[in-house]
């Protein structure tokens, strides 16, 4: 019998050794002046640099990094914190197995559609995770270490955490069993197959720390604040099928230093250890001890349709050839709409189906479909409507085989083969829109009906009669200005990741990460008083021009625990609003042409500034003021109030040209009435134009633009 302490220490040897010969190979092969990059990271070899602060990019300085990497294994004593050290020395050791991969390919899994395993993840997907995880739609996280006794248990597994909003991590053998059962594997379905061997755990490791960086701003070196930040506010833990190699058990070490729990049903030579390390022999058992070991309580909502229905499906992609039927908003009349009735012309649960059925036309088909959903009750107010219906594009997406896009009369909705199998029907819809409405809102909402229509000529009726309802919401919500109305309200959401960030949210600046609009605010707020979004007032004005007023700097240093003192609303310059991480787009400051530089979270190319999103999100994110730099939603670059206290918009240099689309037409309306210029948008560079500061000049130039004419911004 082996002691638990030495099945470590071996499996770190082994670890150890692998990565010594991989290293000596890579240095031979490439040589040491041979460039190391992560692909889409500004945090280096993301573990290397948390345990060692080493900023590794050549062959060269990995392999000067590895005396420290071997120093990690000693001491040897039969004690949990050498223990611990072996663990996280043998991630360290893995990350140097898997760098090597990327020192000779940037795409060693492959890429696009041929991308086999996933490996590095970017910045960028670290980033997409920040939402859902401080509104809890992502609960938690899973690595499988497999493979499952069998196939079709490792579809149960795989299938019960998703179903649970679980993200899930997968390496080894549990990947083949996937691909066999033809399960949906990517980021955006939250199942991602890591890699083949069990050194591919540096990535997801990798993902963990660079979580820390981002959103908790903890610093390179500061082992403690990692410890302490993994094991509070990451809900992470292991499953590792019988039997357990001792190298397996090795990485095992450093999860559970990090605050994972490892839930096993190999028996030999192992010794269950309260929260730590589990043994749990009947291996259908494993989802709800992994559940209880992370005290994860999952709130499920029991709706009556033939699929699943969860969070982790919102990213599913449903493409032509695998689609039944598309609903149409761009080509047939369709729309979605909320109206507030009376509790009288209510009929709680009532769903009703006007018109064909989807299973009326050939696979393949476009579908007209219009949804009214009816809702009653005391404290519902007309406000709350549009809140609502921007819900109904992540309440259709949780469900397995839909995808849905855009909103109002502008919808597409797309539902797979697989769903129409299943059993899914129109009427299903409404079962998804009444059980997430009545849940989600159930503070304002007593009684909810659906009705949806697919008879063409009564949509073209309806259509017509719902958008003089957008047309009037839109007026309404142009009457809202930060001077219009009589208080703001701050956002703390994000502060489960990011402690000191406070976002203060006005009807001209959404929140950053572009998902908390004022009357959203506003709707949270009437919805649980005590909740993330507080009445900030606005009545001790100290600089209406900067953006600050006395009681939003009490109410922001009151949310952020004393962190904060003051803050503009207005300004890049002087006190920004902080960033938590999950921002959609950072703005930073230019010099040479005293512009500034937008990039959105998707792009991953190089900017003027000489730094990609990734490189210019690590100086602004974790709750910090960064003069000069600014994470904000895409929306707000259409406001008035951007940058309103440096000249406003007529400050915007470049931007990728996928994002200057999106805010094209707005952002040219506000230029028109701020400055009187026609079709500012394409007086903005993009990466077609330049991505150097030199050509950025020379077009600007040309172009006339109005900030040639503005003050220096430094």
């Amino acid at each position: 019998m082996k002691l638990l302490f030495n099945r470590v220490f071996d499996g770190a040897d082994e670890m150890l050794s692998i990565a010594e010969k991989e290293l000596e190979k890579t240095v031979a092969e490439l040589g040491e002046a041979a460039p190391l990059v992560m692909p889409n990271t500004a945090y280096f070899l993301a573990n290397h640099l948390t345990y060692l602060t080493k900023k590794v990019t050549t062959v060269g300085e990995l392999k000067a990094c590895f005396p420290e990497v071997k120093a990690s294994w000693e001491p040897r004593e039969q004690k949990l914190g050498d223990v611990f050290k072996t663990g996280f020395g043998t991630v360290l050791a893995a990350e140097v197995i898997e760098a090597c991969k990327y020192a000779r390919s940037p795409t060693p899994y492959g890429e696009g559609e041929n991308r086999e395993y996933w490996g590095h993840m970017s910045d960028a997907e670290v980033r997409e995770l920040g939402v859902p995880l401080v509104t809890g739609d992502i609960p938690g996280f899973v690595v499988i270490i497999g493979p499952a006794p069998s196939d079709e248990e490792a579809v149960e597994l795989i299938k019960g955490y998703q179903s649970r909003a679980i993200f899930v991590f997968l390496i080894g053998g549990i990947i083949d069993q996937a691909k066999r059962m033809k399960i949906n594997m990517n980021f955006s379905v939250r199942v991602v197959p890591v890699g083949p061997d069990i050194w591919s755990v540096a990535h997801i490791i990798s993902v963990v720390n660079r979580a820390a960086m981002i959103f908790g701003a903890v610093q390179p070196g500061d082992r403690e604040g990692f410890d302490h930040y993994t094991f509070h506010r990451i809900r992470a833990f292991v499953n590792a099928f019988d039997p357990v190699a001792d190298i397996v058990v090795a990485c095992g070490g450093g999860a559970i230093a990090m605050g994972f729990p490892v839930i096993t049903n190999d028996t030999k030579d192992m010794w269950p250890v309260p929260k730590s390390l589990i043994i749990q022999e009947n291996t259908k058992d494993f989802i709800e001890t992994s559940l209880e070991a992370r005290d994860i309580k999952i709130k499920v909502t029991k709706i009556d349709i033939p699929v699943a229905f969860s969070n982790s499906f919102e990213g599913e992609i449903i493409r032509r050839a695998d689609m039944q039927v598309d609903i149409d908003g761009s080509r047939l009349d369709c729309f979605e709409w909320v109206r507030t009735l009376d509790a009288s012309e209510v009929e709680d649960h009532r769903i009703e189906l006007f018109g064909p059925d989807i299973d009326s036309v050939e696979v393949g088909s476009r579908f007209p479909m219009g949804y009214i959903v009816e809702v009653s009750g005391k404290n519902m107010q007309t406000d709350f409507e549009p809140v609502f219906e921007r819900k109904f594009h992540n309440f259709l997406n949780c469900i397995e085989g839909v995808m849905h896009t855009g909103q109002r009369d502008l919808i597409r909705i797309r539902v797979g083969k697989t769903a129409f199998e299943a059993g899914f029907r129109a009427k299903h819809i409404g079962e998804v829109l009444y059980a997430k409405v009545k849940s989600d809102y159930e503070a304002v909402v007593d009684k909810c009906q659906v009705k949806i229509y697919t008879e063409p000529a009564k949509l073209k009726e309806l259509r017509a009669e719902v958008n003089k309802i957008y047309e009037k919401r839109d007026e309404r919500l142009k009457s809202l200005t930060d001077e219009s109305v009589e208080v703001f309200y701050n956002c703390i959401l994000c502060q489960s990741f990011s402690p000191a960030h406070v976002c203060v949210v006005t009807p001209e600046r959404l929140g950053l990460c572009g998902a908390v609009s004022w009357l959203d605010a506003k709707a949270t707020n009437e919805l649980d008083p005590n909740g993330p979004c507080q009445i900030v007032t606005k009545e001790r004005v100290i600089d209406e021009q900067l953006g600050i007023w006395e009681d939003v700097n009490e109410a922001v240093n009151s949310a952020s625990h004393g962190s904060l003192q003051q803050v503009t609303l207005y300004s890049i310059m002087q006190d920004p609003m902080t960033s938590c991480g999950c921002f959609e787009c950072i703005c930073g400051v230019e010099p040479t042409t005293n512009g500034v530089v937008i990039v959105n979270r998707e792009h991953t190319g190089m900017t003027p500034l000489g730094m990609t999103f990734s490189e210019m999100a690590s100086m602004t994110g974790g709750g910090v003021q960064t003069p000069g730099f600014m994470g904000h939603g895409k929306q707000f670059i259409s406001s008035k109030k951007f940058m309103a206290a440096e000249g406003g918009p007529a400050r915007i240099v470049w931007m990728p040209k996928a994002l200057k689309e999106f805010v094209g037409k707005r952002l040219n309306a506000t230029a028109k009435e701020l400055y009187g210029i026609e079709d500012y948008a394409s007086r903005i560079a993009d990466e077609t134009v330049t991505e150097d500061a030199e050509g950025l000049v020379d077009f600007l130039t040309k172009q006339e633009h109005p900030v040639l004419q503005l003050e220096p911004l430094l």
